[in-house]
């Protein structure tokens, strides 16, 4: 798989990022290095997780997805050969959200402890905590840098005063600026990122890495009715696109994916992936067979017509 430049960071990834949010809870260990060693055999680099990931399963409490992956890098032995962003400041069982430096310094230490490296590659602001004020957090993020604990920084599910307000901090203070920007994007979300967001992504130029990019799996077309959503433990997000639109946009998906011979979850990658700014779309699986749908997706060459069908039947 041809790998891409990760916008001005300089890292060299394939375009699709596996999101580990699956990691601990609807895979345990050894699914997930499978899932992982297939990821990585079709020729695929880039790992996303969070601190948090995955608190939300009984008996967990977070940090189960990073200490899986740097168990299964440990094994393999290929952490040079992998680029790995994990994210700081979501609330879990044991504390809100937190972006403090105080809070940052002490958890990027225990994300490498269970990653099993002395280096992320990309650190993520996983959310505003609504309190702690952006020189605090940036400045922080700045001594992670200058210290070789994280190569480049990056954020998600910012206010646009937050993300704005952040990037030019960090341009006035000559300290490192956030390069990535994480949105909630894919072909049936298409508003709040295109209208508020894109102008911001594309002044400062930022490299974009949307999540839900399948829309809690719609966009693979599984659930076309409410007796489908008890397909997946995760079906139930599909339900609020059990409308009109929704299964408009399904329709145009079947009608671009026969042309290509491939699967609706496919086109809605190769979608972004037509899309200003988007480097690698963050996708899960939990089978091989879902793994091959989804890395297709660079693979794909959709022509002007077909953006046509699949850009009117998501308009907004």
């Amino acid at each position: 798989m041809k790998k891409v430049t990760l916008g001005t960071t300089g890292l060299q990834v394939a375009p699709i990022n596996f999101g580990g949010n699956v990691f601990g809870w609807t895979l345990n260990e050894k699914e997930s290095f499978d899932i992982l060693d297939a990821f990585v055999a079709a020729g695929f680099n880039f790992i996303d997780t969070a601190d948090t990931y995955s608190f939300w399963v009984p008996g967990n409490t977070g940090g189960e997805s990073e200490a899986i992956i740097g168990k299964w890098m440990k094994e393999r032995g290929n952490r040079q050969d992998m680029v790995i962003a994990t994210k700081v400041g979501f609330q879990n069982n044991e504390r809100p959200a937190d972006i403090s430096k105080e809070n940052i310094i002490k958890t990027v230490d225990e994300s490498l402890l269970r990653l099993q490296t002395d280096y992320i590659d990309l650190y993520y602001t996983h959310i505003d905590d609504g309190k702690t004020p952006i020189e605090e957090t940036m400045e922080a993020h700045a001594q992670l840098v200058k210290q070789g604990k994280v190569r480049h920084i990056g954020a998600s599910n910012l206010s646009v005063e937050n993300l704005v307000s952040s990037l030019e901090y960090s341009k006035n203070q000559g300290i490192p600026a956030y390069e990535v920007y994480q949105p909630h994007y894919n072909l049936i979300e298409r508003s709040e990122f295109e209208t508020v967001y894109a102008p911001i992504v594309s002044k400062y130029n930022l490299s974009v890495l949307p999540y839900y990019s399948l829309a809690s799996g719609f966009l693979t077309g599984k659930y076309r009715s409410v007796d489908d959503l008890g397909k997946s433990p995760r079906g139930g997000g599909a339900n609020q696109y059990l409308n009109e639109k929704g299964l408009g946009i399904l329709s145009a998906l079947d009608k671009v994916s026969a042309k290509h011979d491939t699967q609706p979850a496919t086109i809605a990658l190769a979608w972004l992936l037509n899309q200003p700014q988007v480097i690698a779309p963050i996708v899960s699986a939990t089978s091989k067979q879902q793994l091959a749908v989804l890395t297709d997706a660079p693979n794909i060459i959709l022509d002007s017509s077909d953006l046509e069908v699949l850009n009117q039947a998501s308009a907004y």
